[in-house]
Formats: structure tokens, sequence, C-alpha cells
């Protein structure tokens, strides 16, 4: 059972806490269920929040699959693939993200067309009504 739960519309993936970034994953962790219409920028979703979390370690460059903080948005974002930073095929943020996560299968992201509801939520908060 995962222990993070990632919904893009109608799909549900699993997904799971990074080990990066403990404060930043405890303040989102404190403040979920976060969901909203998240825009599109590339391969990557962002909902905005108004959470302010602390970063410790940030990053440009990502994995496929990585569930991260956008301090400058505030926003959290969720990678699948090259954005129109990206200079290679792994995702790159706008500017430098803390990273919280990851979704465990990246099959369902690949379909989706333009912007879509994302909630990031736990078990806990699923029981609420989220996405």
């Amino acid at each position: 059972m995962s222990d993070l739960t990632v919904h893009v519309d109608d799909e549900t993936l699993p997904a799971e806490w990074a080990d990066a970034n403990p404060e930043t994953r405890a303040t989102i962790a404190d403040a979920l269920p976060i969901d909203g219409d998240a825009a599109r920028w590339g391969d990557e979703l962002y909902v905005g929040t108004d959470v302010d979390a602390p970063v410790a370690e940030t990053r440009t460059v990502v994995e496929p699959g990585t569930i991260a903080y956008w301090p400058s948005g505030p926003a959290v974002c969720l990678f699948w693939g090259p954005t129109p930073a990206s200079t290679d095929d792994r995702p790159r943020a706008a500017s430098p993200v803390a990273v919280i996560g990851r979704v465990v299968d990246l099959d369902p992201l690949r379909s989706i067309d333009g912007p879509a509801r994302l909630a990031i939520s736990t078990p806990a908060t699923d029981r609420e009504d989220v996405a």
C-alpha cells in the first residue's frame, strides 16, 4: 500500500514520499489534501497552493514521476517527461524545486492531453472527496 496518492482527472496513481526534504514533506503532508485545476507545462502539471514550506535541498532537473514543491509558485508539481526548459528527455523545472515524492506508475500520465485536475492526498485524506 502506498503512503501517498496522486489523482489526475479520473486516474488514481499510487505514490511514495521521498527521503529528501523532510521538513518540506511534513509541511505539505499537514496541508493535504492539495487539489485544484492544474496548469500544464510540457510533461508537468502544477497546482498552486498557499502552503509556505521550508526547503533544504532543491534541484531543477528531476526524474520522471517526481512530485515536488515549487517555492517560487508556491505550487506542487508532478513531472513525467520533458518540459519546455528540458535539454534532454528528463524533466526540468522552470526554477528550483524541492523533491517530496514519486509516482510509482507513469503509464497513465502519458495520455494526459492538456490541463487536468490534480490532487495529492494520503490514505487518510482519500476518505474525503478530493478529486
